[in-house]
């Protein structure tokens, strides 16, 4: 993060030169047109009254010229500093980063480059989609003559209109989908569609006594979820005491926090995107995350590779040559290591679960086969290879 923030402090500089340029800039212009005004307004009185153009004025006019020619040097010049300042972000960059970072690798790793550039344009169009940038990623499949089908595009067209309306604190799309999807809602064990109409009721309490009878007719909702949410639903309904004296006077003030719009906003998407077969984050936000993390690292096994010209080492496209610590937010699924070879297993290496129990890789297992039979190598137990089961993670 060190190299990031050198080139922030610059481009901080940049833009508080800017910002003081555009003051001084208004200001002087400001100041020299009223001065050019008062000039014109005694000129025009010089000419109505029939008068010849003094010595007076005409020093004057002359002192104008002078003082507009000096204020555009003098902005001209303060505009070039800026240039100065302008390169000096350029140069920490430079300084602070690797141009070159598509060296890291060898080119036998990549695919080739026109599957390379569909596959990036995919993956921008997906995150503009998810982001809601629709007309912005429609855009972008015109100019790169990227063909999306609609069936793509329609989950994130419908996850981001209910989104939109969430936002102006609009229950009602969000409702209708949750209803529509309950069964597979109750399948993920989701709340989703309980704490869509909690809000909602909360909507209503909100409204004041007038909305008493309403509320307490929408109160018929939580009957589906009494069993798992008794807890809170007697809460809300403990808030109808108070609700001529006003909730947010009331031991129930908690109820009208503005966090439930941000709350239900997070937990739809999370549940929407897990029931769309979509993930929270794009794709595109979670490579850049992980490339930030991991470059720095490749970075210098190039310069280990290179010192040591060992170009052997990394050749392989599914495997990086040593392992890179991304942190537990960016652990999506189980990965075994064979602890017999000590390898991570692979679809043309899976896992094996002996009828032991122990779990060895198909590798392992093929050598450790001795006359047809096959020995745990962490107990005594003999057994046929055959009885091996595959695990899949």
């Amino acid at each position: 993060m060190e190299p990031c923030e050198s080139v922030e402090r610059e481009v901080d500089k940049v833009l508080q030169k800017f910002l003081t340029y555009g003051q001084h800039c208004e200001q002087s212009l400001e100041e020299l047109l009223r001065y050019v005004g008062q000039l014109r307004a005694e000129l025009a009185s010089a000419a109505l009254q029939g008068t010849p153009l003094s010595a007076t004025l005409s020093l004057v006019m002359s002192q104008c010229c002078r003082k507009i020619k000096d204020t555009v040097q003098k902005l001209a010049s303060d505009h070039k500093d800026i240039h100065s300042s302008v390169s000096r972000v350029g140069k920490a960059i430079d300084r602070n980063f690797d141009s070159e970072v598509c060296g890291v690798v060898s080119d036998a790793v990549w695919d080739s480059r026109e599957k390379q550039q569909q596959t990036l344009q995919m993956a921008i169009v997906e995150h503009l989609y998810q982001q809601g940038m629709l007309s912005v990623a429609e855009e972008l499949c015109q100019e790169s003559t990227l063909n999306v089908d609609l069936d793509f595009k329609q989950p994130f067209l419908e996850l981001n209109r209910i989104l939109e309306a969430l936002h102006k604190h609009d229950l009602g799309p969000a409702l209708e989908w949750a209803i529509s999807h309950r069964q597979r809602l109750l399948e993920l064990n989701s709340s989703l569609e309980f704490k869509l109409h909690r809000l909602y009721f909360i909507h209503l309490l909100a409204g004041g006594p007038d909305k008493q009878l309403e509320a307490l007719s929408y109160a018929r909702h939580f009957q589906p979820f009494a069993r798992l949410h008794q807890r809170e639903i007697q809460v809300m309904m403990g808030s109808l005491v108070y609700l001529r004296l006003g909730l947010e006077k009331s031991p129930y003030c908690h109820l009208l926090d503005t966090s439930h719009w941000a709350e239900i906003c997070e937990t739809f998407t999370r549940d929407a995107c897990s029931l769309l077969g979509l993930s929270v984050e794009s794709p595109l936000s979670v490579s850049f995350a992980s490339g930030c993390v991991a470059l720095p690292v490749l970075m210098n096994i190039k310069a280990v590779i290179e010192q040591r010209q060992c170009t052997g080492v990394w050749s392989h496209k599914d495997e990086l040559p040593i392992e890179i610590e991304l942190g537990m937010k960016c652990w999506y699924h189980s990965v075994f290591a064979c602890p017999i070879l000590r390898q991570q297993t692979s679809d043309s290496n899976p896992p094996i679960k002996l009828i032991c129990g122990h779990v060895i890789s198909r590798d392992a297992l093929n050598k450790l086969i001795n006359g047809g039979k096959l020995k745990c190598p962490y107990c005594p137990m003999e057994q046929n290879p055959a009885d091996g089961k595959r695990i899949i993670f």
